[in-house]
């Protein structure tokens, strides 16, 4: 039977989830602002939740319609058979969220699905869930635009980007979707030299060795679909088995970081360790104006710090121009990428980035800037040095 989906993603990554979602067999994929809409059956709705590295969520839609008031919600609400999906002993959280919608408080609307949904409960079986917004089992998504209402039930539970795998964050971690949707941007494949030379915690790199060893993003975690009543438990279990059965060896993986401070540094190997892969990267105590590539050719991407005081502005300020200096003398024959959110790594790195792509770190809009570093494309520099054994240069 074919259930319809719908994805959430960071904003600007809506093209590389629906390619995702395309390897992992979607069906009707339409590409909409903030996410990716597509149709499957449940086993569908099961890989998406396992597999996907980039989606925030997989929505079920189970709802959408014209609607004029709040008791035309309500009503909508009301028709759906909600005791076949879930129990009245588990608890609810709802969600909304309005463009142009004329109703006026968007509060009362979210109160009248709630209670549409405990009155259904209430007829059905004689009691009625709680309501839990810390830790609910179930999250129901409404969504109203001027004239159509679309209600959602949330397959996913927690937020997908919560792998289960960090134990440290760093004072501004990205989040892990983000970062795997950035490792798709760049291109970079497993087997390519990566290196983050301002890893702070390093979420991106832990990204890529789950890529490198095969290992699904959603192995070490739940979802909420488990708690639903309509669970095909035999499919669930066969579709984990063969997962892990893909995994590869946690091995060195050509993965490279280094961050000027100790503690990033240390929140990083710790990170590794919980995860198991601390034997797939290579990770040093470095100030990026002083490190030399560590392969001939690669992938060199980062978050750079940005500032939010003066004295912090001028700091970066100066950075920049060394910054450009060292990719272009140490970096030939690589592409790198910075996702920023401050114009002036743009203006004052001195390199002309062959691409822009506009993403959002949460509310936090960036450009995620390309430099393709091609030798005897810039000014004559020394020989390049003869770049070091990874144990060396990167241990």
């Amino acid at each position: 039977m074919t259930e319809y989906f719908f994805a959430p993603c960071p904003r600007g990554l809506e093209a590389a989830l629906a390619a995702e979602l395309t390897e992992l067999n979607a069906a009707a994929i339409q590409i909409l602002q903030g996410g990716v809409a597509f149709q499957g059956d449940w086993l569908a709705c099961y890989r998406a939740n396992l597999e996907s590295r980039i989606a925030s969520r997989i929505l079920w839609r189970v709802a959408k319609g014209q609607y004029r008031s709040e008791n035309d919600i309500y009503q909508m609400t009301h028709a759906l058979p909600w005791p076949k999906w879930f129990a009245p002993q588990q608890s609810i959280r709802v969600n909304l969220a309005a463009i142009k919608c004329p109703l006026r408080s968007l509060d009362f609307v979210t109160l009248r699905i709630k209670d549409a949904i405990c009155d259904k409960f209430r007829q059905a079986c004689g009691s009625r869930p709680s309501v839990d917004t810390a830790t609910p089992d179930m999250r129901i998504h409404g969504f109203l635009d001027a004239r159509q209402f679309t209600l959602y039930l949330d397959t996913s539970g927690e937020a997908l980007f919560k792998r289960g795998l960090r134990k440290t964050h760093g004072e501004a971690p990205l989040r892990e979707n983000l970062a795997a949707g950035i490792l798709a941007l760049t291109g970079w494949q497993p087997g390519i030299p990566l290196l983050d030379p301002m890893c702070g915690s390093g979420t991106l790199l832990l990204e890529a060795a789950q890529i490198a060893c095969q290992i699904a993003p959603g192995s070490g975690r739940q979802f909420a679909f488990e708690k639903m009543r309509h669970l095909d438990l035999a499919s669930w279990q066969k579709l984990q088995k063969a997962a892990a059965a893909r995994q590869l060896p946690r091995v060195f993986r050509s993965l490279y970081g280094s961050d000027l401070y100790g503690n990033a540094l240390a929140d990083a190997r710790e990170n590794f360790t919980a995860a198991g892969m601390i034997d797939c990267v290579s990770l040093k105590q470095a100030n990026m104006l002083e490190i030399s590539a560590p392969a001939e050719t690669g992938i060199l991407v980062s978050n750079p710090p940005y500032g939010v005081r003066i004295g912090e502005q001028q700091a970066l300020a100066e950075l920049y121009p060394k910054l450009g200096d060292v990719l272009k003398k140490r970096f030939s024959g690589w592409r790198a990428y910075f996702l920023t959110a401050d114009p002036m790594l743009a203006k004052l790195i001195r390199l002309t980035p062959s691409r822009r792509t506009p993403l959002f770190n949460g509310a936090l809009e960036c450009r995620l800037l390309e430099y393709k570093l091609i030798a005897g494309s810039m000014r004559k520099e020394k020989p390049a040095q003869t770049p070091l054994p990874h144990g060396d240069a990167y241990r």
